[in-house]
């Protein structure tokens, strides 16, 4: 079948094992030096590890791959203790994922085992902080005062931009998608003086983006970089594309960082 899965990219791969933890699956592990996926039936394709990749080095591709098999990674997570149960649930909760999350309980209600995070019914399932409803109505709005727009480029898509005159000599900003709309002084706050390149580290196919932003920073001899990310863990890549990118470039900048919370408040 043709689904997503994690893929790892063993030239980038420096074998650090910081993705071996955020994979509650057992999907991963070190083999010769590498992180590897051991078999697709432990990979759910949702890539909770990508974000703890400092190299950039993974990534959700769709490919034929064995279908996820959630009662055999039980019968693996069983086996490691109440805590890496409760990492499991708790990451496919997050990532509303109800139909492996009651396959869970329904494994672990079969063989006696304790729900370390109890019974989650449908109507209570909240999903991720990147996925799940939240409703902001009841915040009540200040008066609107108009502002100018602080952008001095076009485009701003990071997969259609490369070295420009724009870029010469300017503090870059890396904006996740969701923060203009999240953060209502965005251009006040973060953009003014600054250029900017936009990007979705969880949408985007962001496999050459290091690369691309690293010939920005260089060739346009970028002199300080920030990232601005929303508080949801699908952000997090965003970070480690920017560091992987100035390293690329042979520049010592310090990447700075902000964060923007979903209710648009910085963290």
């Amino acid at each position: 079948m043709i689904r997503k899965i994690v893929e790892i990219d063993e030239e980038k791969c420096d074998g650090c094992g910081l993705c071996i933890p955020d994979c509650p699956e057992g999907a991963l592990q070190m083999i010769d030096g590498k992180a590897r996926v051991i078999s697709d039936i432990y990979c759910d394709g949702l890539g909770a590890c990508i974000g703890a990749c400092p190299q950039d080095a993974i990534k959700v591709v769709e490919r034929e791959a064995e279908a996820y098999d959630e009662k055999k990674v039980m019968e693996r997570i069983v086996k490691q203790g109440k805590e890496v149960i409760k990492a499991h649930l708790e990451h496919l909760k997050e990532h509303n994922e109800e139909k492996y999350l009651k396959e869970a309980e329904e494994y672990l209600e079969e063989n006696g085992i304790e729900n370390p995070i109890g019974k989650i019914e449908e109507k209570e399932f909240q999903g991720c902080p990147g996925t799940a409803v939240q409703d902001f109505r009841d915040k009540e709005s200040s008066e609107i005062k108009k502002q100018e727009s602080e952008l001095k480029q076009w485009p701003v898509q990071l997969h259609l931009v490369g070295p420009a005159p724009y870029f010469e000599d300017s503090d870059l900003l890396i904006a996740a998608d969701c923060v203009p709309f999240a953060y209502g002084n965005f251009h006040s706050d973060f953009l003014k003086g600054k250029s900017l390149v936009i990007a979705c580290p969880k949408l985007d196919e962001v496999s050459d983006y290091s690369d691309r932003l690293g010939s920005i920073i260089k060739e346009c001899n970028v002199k300080s970089v920030t990232v601005v990310t929303m508080e949801v863990p699908c952000c997090f890549g965003l970070q480690s594309i920017a560091e992987e990118a100035v390293k690329k470039s042979g520049k010592d900048i310090e990447v700075k960082t902000e964060i923007v919370t979903v209710q648009g408040n910085k963290q």
